[in-house]
Formats: structure tokens, C-alpha cells, sequence
């Protein structure tokens, strides 16, 4: 299956870099064909021009200023996302390329008001987050980022597709053990994905 993996973390030391390089190898060692798209080091453009906006909806003009990552997502058989957590939301540069890349005709059709989707080809979806909050806090918070995957990509996707989230909670007060911990669980997940 070939997977798009996407990561949004600027420091190549972070535990979240950590985790996109061991969920790459482990979706290699399973037998995947693995895309490896890490927005910073890409230099992925997250910003919307105004340009963009104006063309929104007029396909296939729209997908031109991100044309190499739209063949990539449509490509896409298999997605997993990841990223760290901040502010209960996704880091500006995976907000930004959901904004730029996720356009009409591509991940979606809108014709006279009614909305449907065409990332049917995705069969499975995966999620790998690092939040500073606990998980009652992220609860109490409404956790959008969970919801987004859980809820609205899983919509877009193959109906009944297989959805895997993973999160650390309270990398603020994490050890080596808990980050141990989840390094081993998200290898046994990607081995199985």
C-alpha cells in the first residue's frame, strides 16, 4: 500500500521528528511504499494567498500552486498524520496545507450546495499526536485535532475504513519511560497498519 505520512514539527531533534522517522521505517519494514512528506523540511508555503482564495472553487485552475502535493494525496492509499498539539489545534503549517492542498476536486466535489467526498481511494488512516495537555484537559477542550481525524477525514475517506489514533498526553510532564512507551506502541501500530 503506499502510504502518505505527514509531519509538522520544526526542530529535527523533537520527539514528534522522532516519531515521523519511526513511523516510516516501521510502514517500510511492513511493506509499504512510503511518502514521506515533512512540510518544514519541504519548505512547504502553509499561507493561502489571495490568489488561491479567489480560485478556490474553480477546478483544476486550483490545484496548480500545489499541484506536487495533490498528485502525492491522490497517490494515497494509505494516510497517516504526525504532529505535535499546540493549542488544542494543528500546528499553523498542517492547518495551512489542509487550507492549500484539501481544495474542491480533490478532496471533495460541491455541486449546487451538496458536498461530496473523493478521498474514497484512502482505505486506511492513522493518527500519531503529542499534546502538553492531559487527556481530561484535551477533553475538556473539545480535542479538535481528534475530532478532525476521527470524525472529519474519516468522512472523506473509504466508508468504514480502519481509523488508528495515537496520542501522548502531558508531554509536559513525560519520562523516558512514557515516551519509551509510546515509541513501542506506535512501531507495533505501523507494523500492523
Amino acid at each position: 500500500m503506499r502510504v502518505l505520512v505527514l509531519h509538522s514539527h520544526p526542530v529535527a531533534e523533537s520527539f514528534s521528528r522522532a516519531l515521523y522517522r519511526l513511523t516510516c521505517e516501521s510502514l517500510e519494514k511492513a511493506g509499504h511504499e512510503v511518502d514521506g512528506c515533512n512540510l518544514y523540511e519541504e519548505g512547504f508555503d502553509p499561507v493561502l494567498s489571495e490568489q488561491e482564495r479567489r480560485t478556490y472553487h474553480d477546478y483544476p485552475q486550483n490545484i496548480e500552486p500545489v499541484k506536487s502535493h495533490v498528485d502525492r494525496l491522490r497517490a494515497a492509499e494509505g494516510l497517516v498524520i504526525v504532529t505535535p498539539v499546540w493549542n488544542f489545534s494543528f500546528p499553523a503549517m498542517l492547518s495551512g496545507y489542509f487550507d492549500r492542498v484539501w481544495l474542491p476536486g480533490v478532496t471533495f466535489e460541491l455541486v449546487d450546495g451538496k458536498l461530496t467526498p473523493t478521498l474514497r481511494h484512502i482505505r486506511k488512516l492513522a493518527a500519531v499526536m503529542t499534546y502538553g495537555a492531559t487527556p481530561l484537559r484535551a477533553f475538556l477542550a473539545g480535542n479538535p485535532p481528534k475530532k478532525s481525524v476521527t470524525r472529519v477525514i474519516r468522512a472523506q475517506i473509504k466508508l468504514g475504513a480502519p481509523v488508528k489514533f495515537m496520542a501522548h498526553y502531558d508531554m509536559n510532564n513525560c519520562t523516558d519511560e512514557s515516551r519509551a512507551a509510546f515509541l513501542d506502541k506506535v512501531r507495533r501500530e505501523m507494523e500492523r497498519f
